[in-house]
């Protein structure tokens, strides 16, 4: 197995805690947890200033958030995490009474909530189109392609939350757009894992920065279509609002918290440090051999998908869990590790997602460990 140096002096986690859940809620690096800290004061020393200050900040914050994603600048806005990103797309595609929003079985929960809500409050009907764990690129297309007939929207995930899938998004778009449909792509995932992931041509799309890229929670991107950027408008009707263009009507929403998606591009610069582009494969292989590892403890396999993630892998458990926290809270407390769950077709798995402070000795650990308790 690949012996990676998991770069200690970065992180403030828990030594004495085996993280293997980086995909959720992700780890802020040290450093960039000091400038989120000394911005905070600056805030609080004078909240005058610093509010005046703000605009200026987050308008050079966001092009360098939109230059790692390759995004176009004029059309990328920050929010505060993908969630919120699904809901401005919603409030902003039109869905008439009686048209069709489609979406997939891997789609993330609170994505198909939207949908769900949104669909209620239009008279709109959801179709869930079913894709198999295993199915490739060809079988996506082929089942999605006839749901498309009289759809308003298609709601794609970039990076299946559930399965770690990578979606073939760039055809999937050209798919769509063939039939007047617009695209919303959650890329809650994908910053740090797809390189340049905004560049298949979805209408909307939208990314979290604090999963890989490991910037401060609350920070995301919304990449906005030029045919939709005059009538995208942020979920908070704030002062500046019906003055600015987008993406800067996106920018002050009143009294939240600047100060996490300011310190982000800091972030960007310890993933530079850190040799991403070189280190991201190294993961992966490390990964890979600790997800067989663990499912050869188990007696299961490792859940097989045609284009996984880099960082995400699916461990299958010898039983069914009907209820994932108290499963996850016994694990922490018996063996301190944190770990996550994921349900697909009827079986559980653990969903192990990875970054540089991982090493084998973790998924050793796991190995050894949640069999025992399991028992």
């Amino acid at each position: 197995m690949t012996v990676l140096s998991p770069r200690p002096d970065l992180w403030t986690l828990d030594p004495d805690v085996v993280h293997l859940n980086h995909g959720s809620w992700g780890a802020v690096p040290r450093r960039t947890q000091e400038v989120l800290s000394a911005l905070r004061a600056e805030a609080e020393a004078n909240p005058m200033v610093w509010f005046r200050s703000v605009p200026a900040r987050l308008a050079a914050a966001r092009l360098e958030l939109a230059a790692f994603l390759e995004a176009d600048p004029e059309g990328f806005a920050l929010v505060p995490n993908a969630s919120a990103g699904i809901t401005a797309a919603f409030a902003t595609v039109p869905i008439p009474n009686g048209s069709r929003i489609v979406t997939t079985n891997h789609v993330y929960g609170a994505s198909r909530f939207a949908a769900e809500r949104v669909a209620r409050a239009r008279g709109a009907e959801l179709l869930v189109v079913e894709l198999p764990m295993q199915a490739d690129d060809d079988t996506v297309v082929a089942l999605i392609e006839p749901a498309l007939v009289g759809a308003s929207v298609l709601l794609l995930d970039h990076i299946s939350a559930a399965t770690g899938t990578i979606l073939p998004i760039a055809r999937l778009v050209e798919l769509a757009h063939d039939r007047d449909v617009p695209v919303i792509v959650d890329g809650a995932h994908a910053p740090a894992l797809i390189d340049a992931p905004t560049g298949d041509g979805a209408d909307f799309w939208t990314g979290n920065f604090h999963k890989w890229p490991a910037a401060p929670r609350a920070t995301a991107g919304l990449v906005v279509a030029e045919r939709w950027r005059q009538a995208s408008y942020p979920l908070i009707t704030s002062w500046s609002e019906y003055d600015e263009r987008l993406p800067e009507r996106f920018d002050m929403q009143g009294t939240q918290d600047y100060a996490t998606w300011i310190a982000a591009p800091e972030s960007l610069r310890v993933l530079a440090e850190l040799e991403w582009s070189v280190r991201r494969p190294q993961i992966t292989a490390m990964l890979e051999e600790g997800a067989r590892l663990v499912a050869k403890a188990l007696g299961t396999s490792v859940g097989e998908v045609a284009n996984p993630a880099p960082t995400l892998r699916l461990v299958e458990l010898p039983m069914v869990v009907a209820d994932a926290e108290p499963f996850k809270e016994h694990v922490s407390r018996e063996l301190q590790i944190e770990i996550t769950l994921t349900g697909f077709e009827g079986r559980s798995y653990l969903r192990l997602s990875a970054h540089a402070y991982n090493t084998p000795e973790c998924y050793q650990k796991l190995s050894e460990g949640l069999p025992r308790v399991l028992a």
